[in-house]
């Protein structure tokens, strides 16, 4: 079968090629899916899990790609809850070949069903932003109706799904990021856009809830921007600043079928919209993905057409 792999650390994203590499093997507790469209996070290539298996060992060429949504074709031994010819979305393991070829093994528990009126294109963008954006807003930053959060880099995949979440919840909503990201994160529901190239940070005032994208200097200026009792929860490196009368969070994205299958549910009722720019083929990914490339949107690989 076909898929990109990487081999060389140092070469980033120019390293991916499309290769021919084995069928995967089911293990247990395990399905098989073909994957139908695929998503990448370009800064999967500076961890250590996309080089190494769970034991440190070196297992490159690999596969990237966690995203996927596809069709199950095979179930490894003991794997219930899922059928064979099933639609389905998630998220494949951290330390195995991933998402960006044409059948991939993952734990049948890290996916969800997939409704049928759902395009794999859409649904391949959402599992990462969508499960970092809920455990974020809400697992970590315990946000509540009548609260106010700030989200920075709201027009972007992980930001523009958490205030989509956010004002569904009744909070208010204060988004930063570019000014090309303005009319974008207005749309999506925010009610003060802050652009951090040309406006000050601190004018968006004090939040219950920060939620940073970032870091750098924003994730340290944000502390001070934590209301008594409020918290910053950041996806980027822990917080070198803390709130003063408030908590900080670093968290790394946990699979959740049962969340999943929730985020699909509003994906399907249009309650919630993953921003898609580019959709591209499988042979293209090292062209669509390499640096320079910059698109509005998650850019996603379609792997089998529909």
């Amino acid at each position: 079968m076909q898929a990109i792999t990487v081999q060389d650390r140092d070469a980033g994203l120019a390293g991916m090629s499309l290769t021919d590499i084995p069928y995967p093997h089911a293990a247990e507790n395990d399905v098989i899916v073909q994957v139908h469209a695929a998503g990448f996070t370009p800064g999967e290539l500076d961890w250590p899990a996309t080089w190494t298996d769970r034991a440190g060992r070196d297992r490159t060429p690999s596969v990237p790609g966690h995203e996927l949504s596809g069709v199950v074709v095979e179930l490894g031994y003991g794997t219930t809850g899922l059928s064979v010819g099933q639609r389905v979305f998630g998220l494949a393991d951290w330390t195995r070949d991933g998402t960006l070829a044409q059948y991939t093994a993952v734990e049948a528990r890290n996916v969800a069903p997939l409704p049928a009126d759902i395009d794999h294109t859409v649904a391949a963008a959402l599992p990462i932003s969508g499960l970092t954006a809920w455990q974020g807003l809400f697992d970590h930053g315990r946000l509540t109706t009548g609260q106010t959060v700030l989200i920075h880099g709201a027009a972007g995949g992980v930001g523009s799904i958490a205030v989509q979440l956010a004002r569904e919840a009744g909070a208010r909503v204060i988004g930063t990021g570019r000014a090309s990201g303005r009319d974008r994160a207005l749309a999506l529901g925010v009610d003060t856009f802050i652009d951090l190239q040309t406006e000050k940070l601190e004018d968006a005032g004090e939040a219950d809830v920060v939620f940073d994208t970032i870091g750098g200097d924003i994730l340290d200026r944000s502390a001070a921007l934590v209301r008594a009792g409020g918290t910053l929860v950041t996806i980027v490196m822990p917080p070198k600043v803390q709130p003063q009368d408030g908590r900080a969070v670093f968290f790394v994205v946990e699979p959740d079928r049962a969340r999943l299958a929730d985020l699909a549910v509003r994906l399907r009722d249009g309650r919630l919209k993953p921003v898609v720019g580019a959709v591209r083929p499988l042979a293209e990914a090292p062209d669509a993905l390499a640096p320079g490339k910059h698109t509005p949107g998650r850019t996603i690989i379609r792997v089998t057409e529909d």
